[in-house]
This record gives C-alpha cells, structure tokens and sequence, in this order.
C-alpha cells in the first residue's frame, strides 16, 4: 500500500459533508425520541439488561452516522455535527424551560414520607430489589431509611435518608464538644492572672 493510498482512506470523505451532517442530526433526533418514549430508567442503567440496550444501541446507530465512509475526516465531521446540534438543543432547552420539560419530563417520587410509591415505580419500570440496590450505591442500608427517593429526567436517584446517617451524627457530636470546650476555655482564659 503506497502512503498517498494511505492518506486517501484515511482524510479522503466517501460521503458528501451534508449528507454526514444530515445523518448525525436525524440519529441525534431519533435517539432524543428514543431514550424520551424508553423512559428514565434507560438513563439509570439499573441492570445489565438496560446497560446491553445502551451499548448496542450504540454500535447499532454507528453505521448510521457513518454510512460508507470509514474515514477519519468522515468520523470527526460526524462527531463535529453531534456535538454542535447537542450544544443548539441545549442552549434552546435552558431558555425555554417548558420545552425542557416535555423533552426530559418531570422528576418521578418513588418514595414519600417513607412509603414506597408503587404505582409510580410501576410507571417507571423500577421494582423495589432495583430501588433498594440504588439506595445502597448511595450509602444507605435499605429503603427503610429513606424518607424521599426521587428519579430525576436525566436518570439519576436522589434519596433523602430518614434520619442522619451515622457518621453525619457522630460528626455533629464532635463539633459540639468542639464547641463546649471553647466555650469553656474562653471562660477560664479571664480568671488567669496575666504572664509576667
């Protein structure tokens, strides 16, 4: 293979530029659709079943991005349009917020007040063993401990334990003997006679 062979596939496109914009654009549009209708739960990546679905879903769209040319230019001009229509949809989403929110929806409460919203989980394909395996990743023992689970538009849990976990009480014990003990030597420092 001679160099200029070479340089040929690696820089040389095999697709017109607009038609490598083109498909970057509709996979970006399709997907936004896709992952929207599949639900958060495609986002939290709670098994390996969702986290299978995401990267084949990957491989799968490759092709359509790319088409026939497996060029290295091809590749950055594909990416060059994922990237400039990702920071355009961004941009038009923070301002307009209600579009956002038909885009990525609303917040889901898997847990309030302590009680486990079964309907709404339902709803979210979320079950409690996946739940309660979240919660651990987050430091808690159990859904016992929660007062509030929530599942944000973009995928992530957020949990609001019931009662201070026990290193958040251990440490707000220490700062108040801290404390106390301050206090204690401020009111001992005047009572000493001054150095001489």
């Amino acid at each position: 293979m001679t160099h200029s062979k070479l340089w040929m596939d690696m820089f040389v496109l095999g697709l017109p530029v607009a038609e490598k914009i083109l498909r970057a654009v509709i996979v970006y549009l399709f997907l936004i659709v896709g992952l929207r209708l599949a639900g958060k739960r495609e986002l939290a990546q709670l098994n390996p079943f969702d986290l299978v679905v995401l990267l084949t879903l990957s491989n799968t769209v490759q092709n359509a991005i790319i088409g026939d040319d497996n060029s290295v230019t091809g590749g950055l001009i594909g990416a060059t349009a994922l990237l400039a229509v990702n920071y355009v949809v961004v941009r038009f989403l923070f301002r307009h917020q209600k579009i956002e929110r038909l885009a990525e929806g609303d917040a889901a409460v898997l847990i309030h007040k302590g009680v486990l919203q079964r309907k709404q989980c339902e709803a979210e394909l979320i079950s409690e063993a996946e739940l309660e395996a979240a919660a651990r990743r987050q430091g808690l023992d159990g859904l016992h401990e929660v007062e509030q689970a929530v599942l944000e538009p973009g995928g992530i849990f957020c949990f609001i334990p019931k009662k201070p976990q026990p290193e958040d009480a251990r440490h707000r014990e220490l700062l108040d003997k801290i404390e106390t003990l301050s206090r204690q030597l401020a009111a001992l420092r005047p009572a000493q006679p001054p150095a001489v």
